[in-house]
């Protein structure tokens, strides 16, 4: 799709293989790389070249009743928070979006309408946000398939404070 394109891994391999993707796309291409990563996210990483596509999500974690759908840094607290529903007797696929645009849509409403919920959940505050824009979009695409409205779950509609504070801004594996 010509324009601008937002990818954002949430893997090691998925870092190099965007990156690649982002430096041979024709259109322009912005590539967000969360810091959290980098202090808490190890992974294999192919020598051989490859490419992610952009604009094709992944499901993360697979799952049967409830969606949660994320990109980022913030899939791997989705993944944490999809263990401990499962302790509860609660299947939750994990859907990692890796691109906001182009969207997959195609990812999330075979997903959605799998499991009848979703929850999206982000690092930003939810007012105006991408979460939103999903939100939205999935009620007005799928509304005959929930069985029950979409949830967000984001940080506080606050300016971001100190990186020391961030443990109390970004969401938890509890919060989600």
């Amino acid at each position: 799709t010509p324009g601008i394109k937002v990818v954002i891994p949430s893997t090691p391999e998925d870092a190099k293989g965007l990156i690649i993707a982002a430096v041979n796309d024709p259109d322009p291409v912005v590539y967000f790389e969360p810091k959290r990563l980098y202090r808490t996210v190890k992974g294999e990483v192919p020598d051989a070249y490859y490419e992610t596509p952009i604009g094709k999500a992944r499901i993360a974690r697979e799952g049967r009743e409830i969606t949660i759908i994320s990109w980022g840094a913030m899939v791997h607290t989705c993944l944490k928070a999809a263990e401990e529903l499962e302790k509860e007797g609660v299947s939750a696929e994990v859907l990692d979006l890796r691109t906001l645009t182009p969207l997959d849509w195609d990812a999330i409403s075979a997903s959605v309408e799998k499991t009848g919920r979703a929850l999206i959940a982000h690092e930003a505050p939810n007012t105006g946000s991408w979460a939103a824009e999903i939100s939205a979009q999935i009620h007005e695409r799928l509304h005959h398939k929930l069985k029950g409205p979409v949830q967000r779950v984001g940080a506080w509609d606050i300016r971001q404070p100190l990186f020391q504070l961030e443990k109390y801004y970004i969401p938890d594996a509890h919060r989600v």
